[in-house]
């Protein structure tokens, strides 16, 4: 790899709050970095690299990326990027739940076109497929992960010590001969968003938060906000990485917990507070998300 890419990899390492690894030699050409970010963004400088691609995998937390149109992507855990170092000269990383891990695979294509890996020896993936399926006009590409992208990326954690270097090697095979037979199809590219589509999810966020005694459906925000039914639900799970209704739980569950500790107020009180009409039904809702019922979490609230 040349000095421009040791360099930025040495700033990412400084910057990491825990360092796991430095870069990792994989073939030659080919070297991986597991990165951990506990910040709201980071800056990268660089001059323009269209020969080395870079491939991220986003494990914990959330990354968002601002493209040069405006639009927004954000990658969750299990999605993937590719772009070529060119197409991410001067760009700034955000995470916006202050947290992100994951993995970076970068490939120089000089070097490899030249010491390819006998496995993949004679396949174009070097040579056409990655450049120009994925990395056309150094445009950047984002992918959802799905069950077999999931089974490569989970192998790279998590290892034995001794065998973490072979699981490294061919799980990087593994996911290039992958992106070799993939064709790219709208259903797996994640959506680019708008700063206006932005802001109304982040309104329609906080009208939930703010009321959670009420139950508001997806319709009526989507007659509200005047935004497509599936376009709330795409673009919420994008942006806040999880479901309406699962984010909206998580906020109910950890209101009502701390109601249970601050105040007096009883748990049907409670149960009504955060959007439950039914204080069975909260009590169950409560002890699948804490694992102790409400007047148990009260009675030893460290629990």
């Amino acid at each position: 790899m040349n000095d421009e890419l040791i360099r930025i990899k040495n700033d990412m390492e400084s910057f990491q709050q825990k360092p796991t690894s430095t870069a990792i030699p994989l073939y030659p050409g080919i070297e991986l970095c597991y990165l951990t970010f506990s910040s709201d963004s980071f800056s990268v400088h660089h001059k323009a690299m269209p020969h080395i691609i870079q491939i991220n995998y986003c494990k914990a937390g959330q990354i968002m990326w601002e493209m040069k149109n405006g639009n927004r992507i954000y990658l969750n855990p299990g999605d993937f990027s590719l772009h070529t170092m060119k197409a991410c000269t001067d760009s700034v990383l955000t995470f916006p739940n202050g947290i992100y891990q994951g993995l970076s695979i970068y490939i120089d294509l000089q070097e490899v076109s030249v010491h390819s890996p006998e496995l993949l020896k004679g396949s174009n993936i070097f040579e056409t497929i990655l450049p120009e399926k994925f990395c056309r006009n150094d445009s950047p590409v984002f992918l959802a992960g799905n069950e077999q992208t999931e089974s490569i990326f989970s192998a790279f954690f998590n290892q034995p010590e001794e065998l973490k270097l072979s699981y490294q090697k061919i799980k990087t095979m593994e996911l290039l001969l992958y992106l070799g037979k993939t064709e790219l199809t709208s259903s797996q590219r994640l959506s680019e968003y708008k700063t206006e589509q932005i802001r109304i999810i982040r309104e329609i966020h906080d009208q939930l938060t703010l009321h959670m005694e009420q139950r508001i459906t997806i319709e009526e925000l989507s007659r509200k906000y005047l935004i497509n039914p599936t376009t709330l639900k795409t673009a919420f799970k994008s942006i806040y990485g999880t479901s309406i209704a699962a984010h909206i739980k998580e906020h109910r569950m950890e209101q009502a917990a701390k109601m249970l500790r601050e105040s007096e107020m009883s748990i049907a009180e409670i149960a009504k507070a955060v959007g439950y009409d039914s204080q069975s039904k909260f009590s169950i809702a409560f002890k699948s998300f804490f694992n102790v019922l409400p007047r148990e979490y009260r009675k030893f609230p460290t629990v």
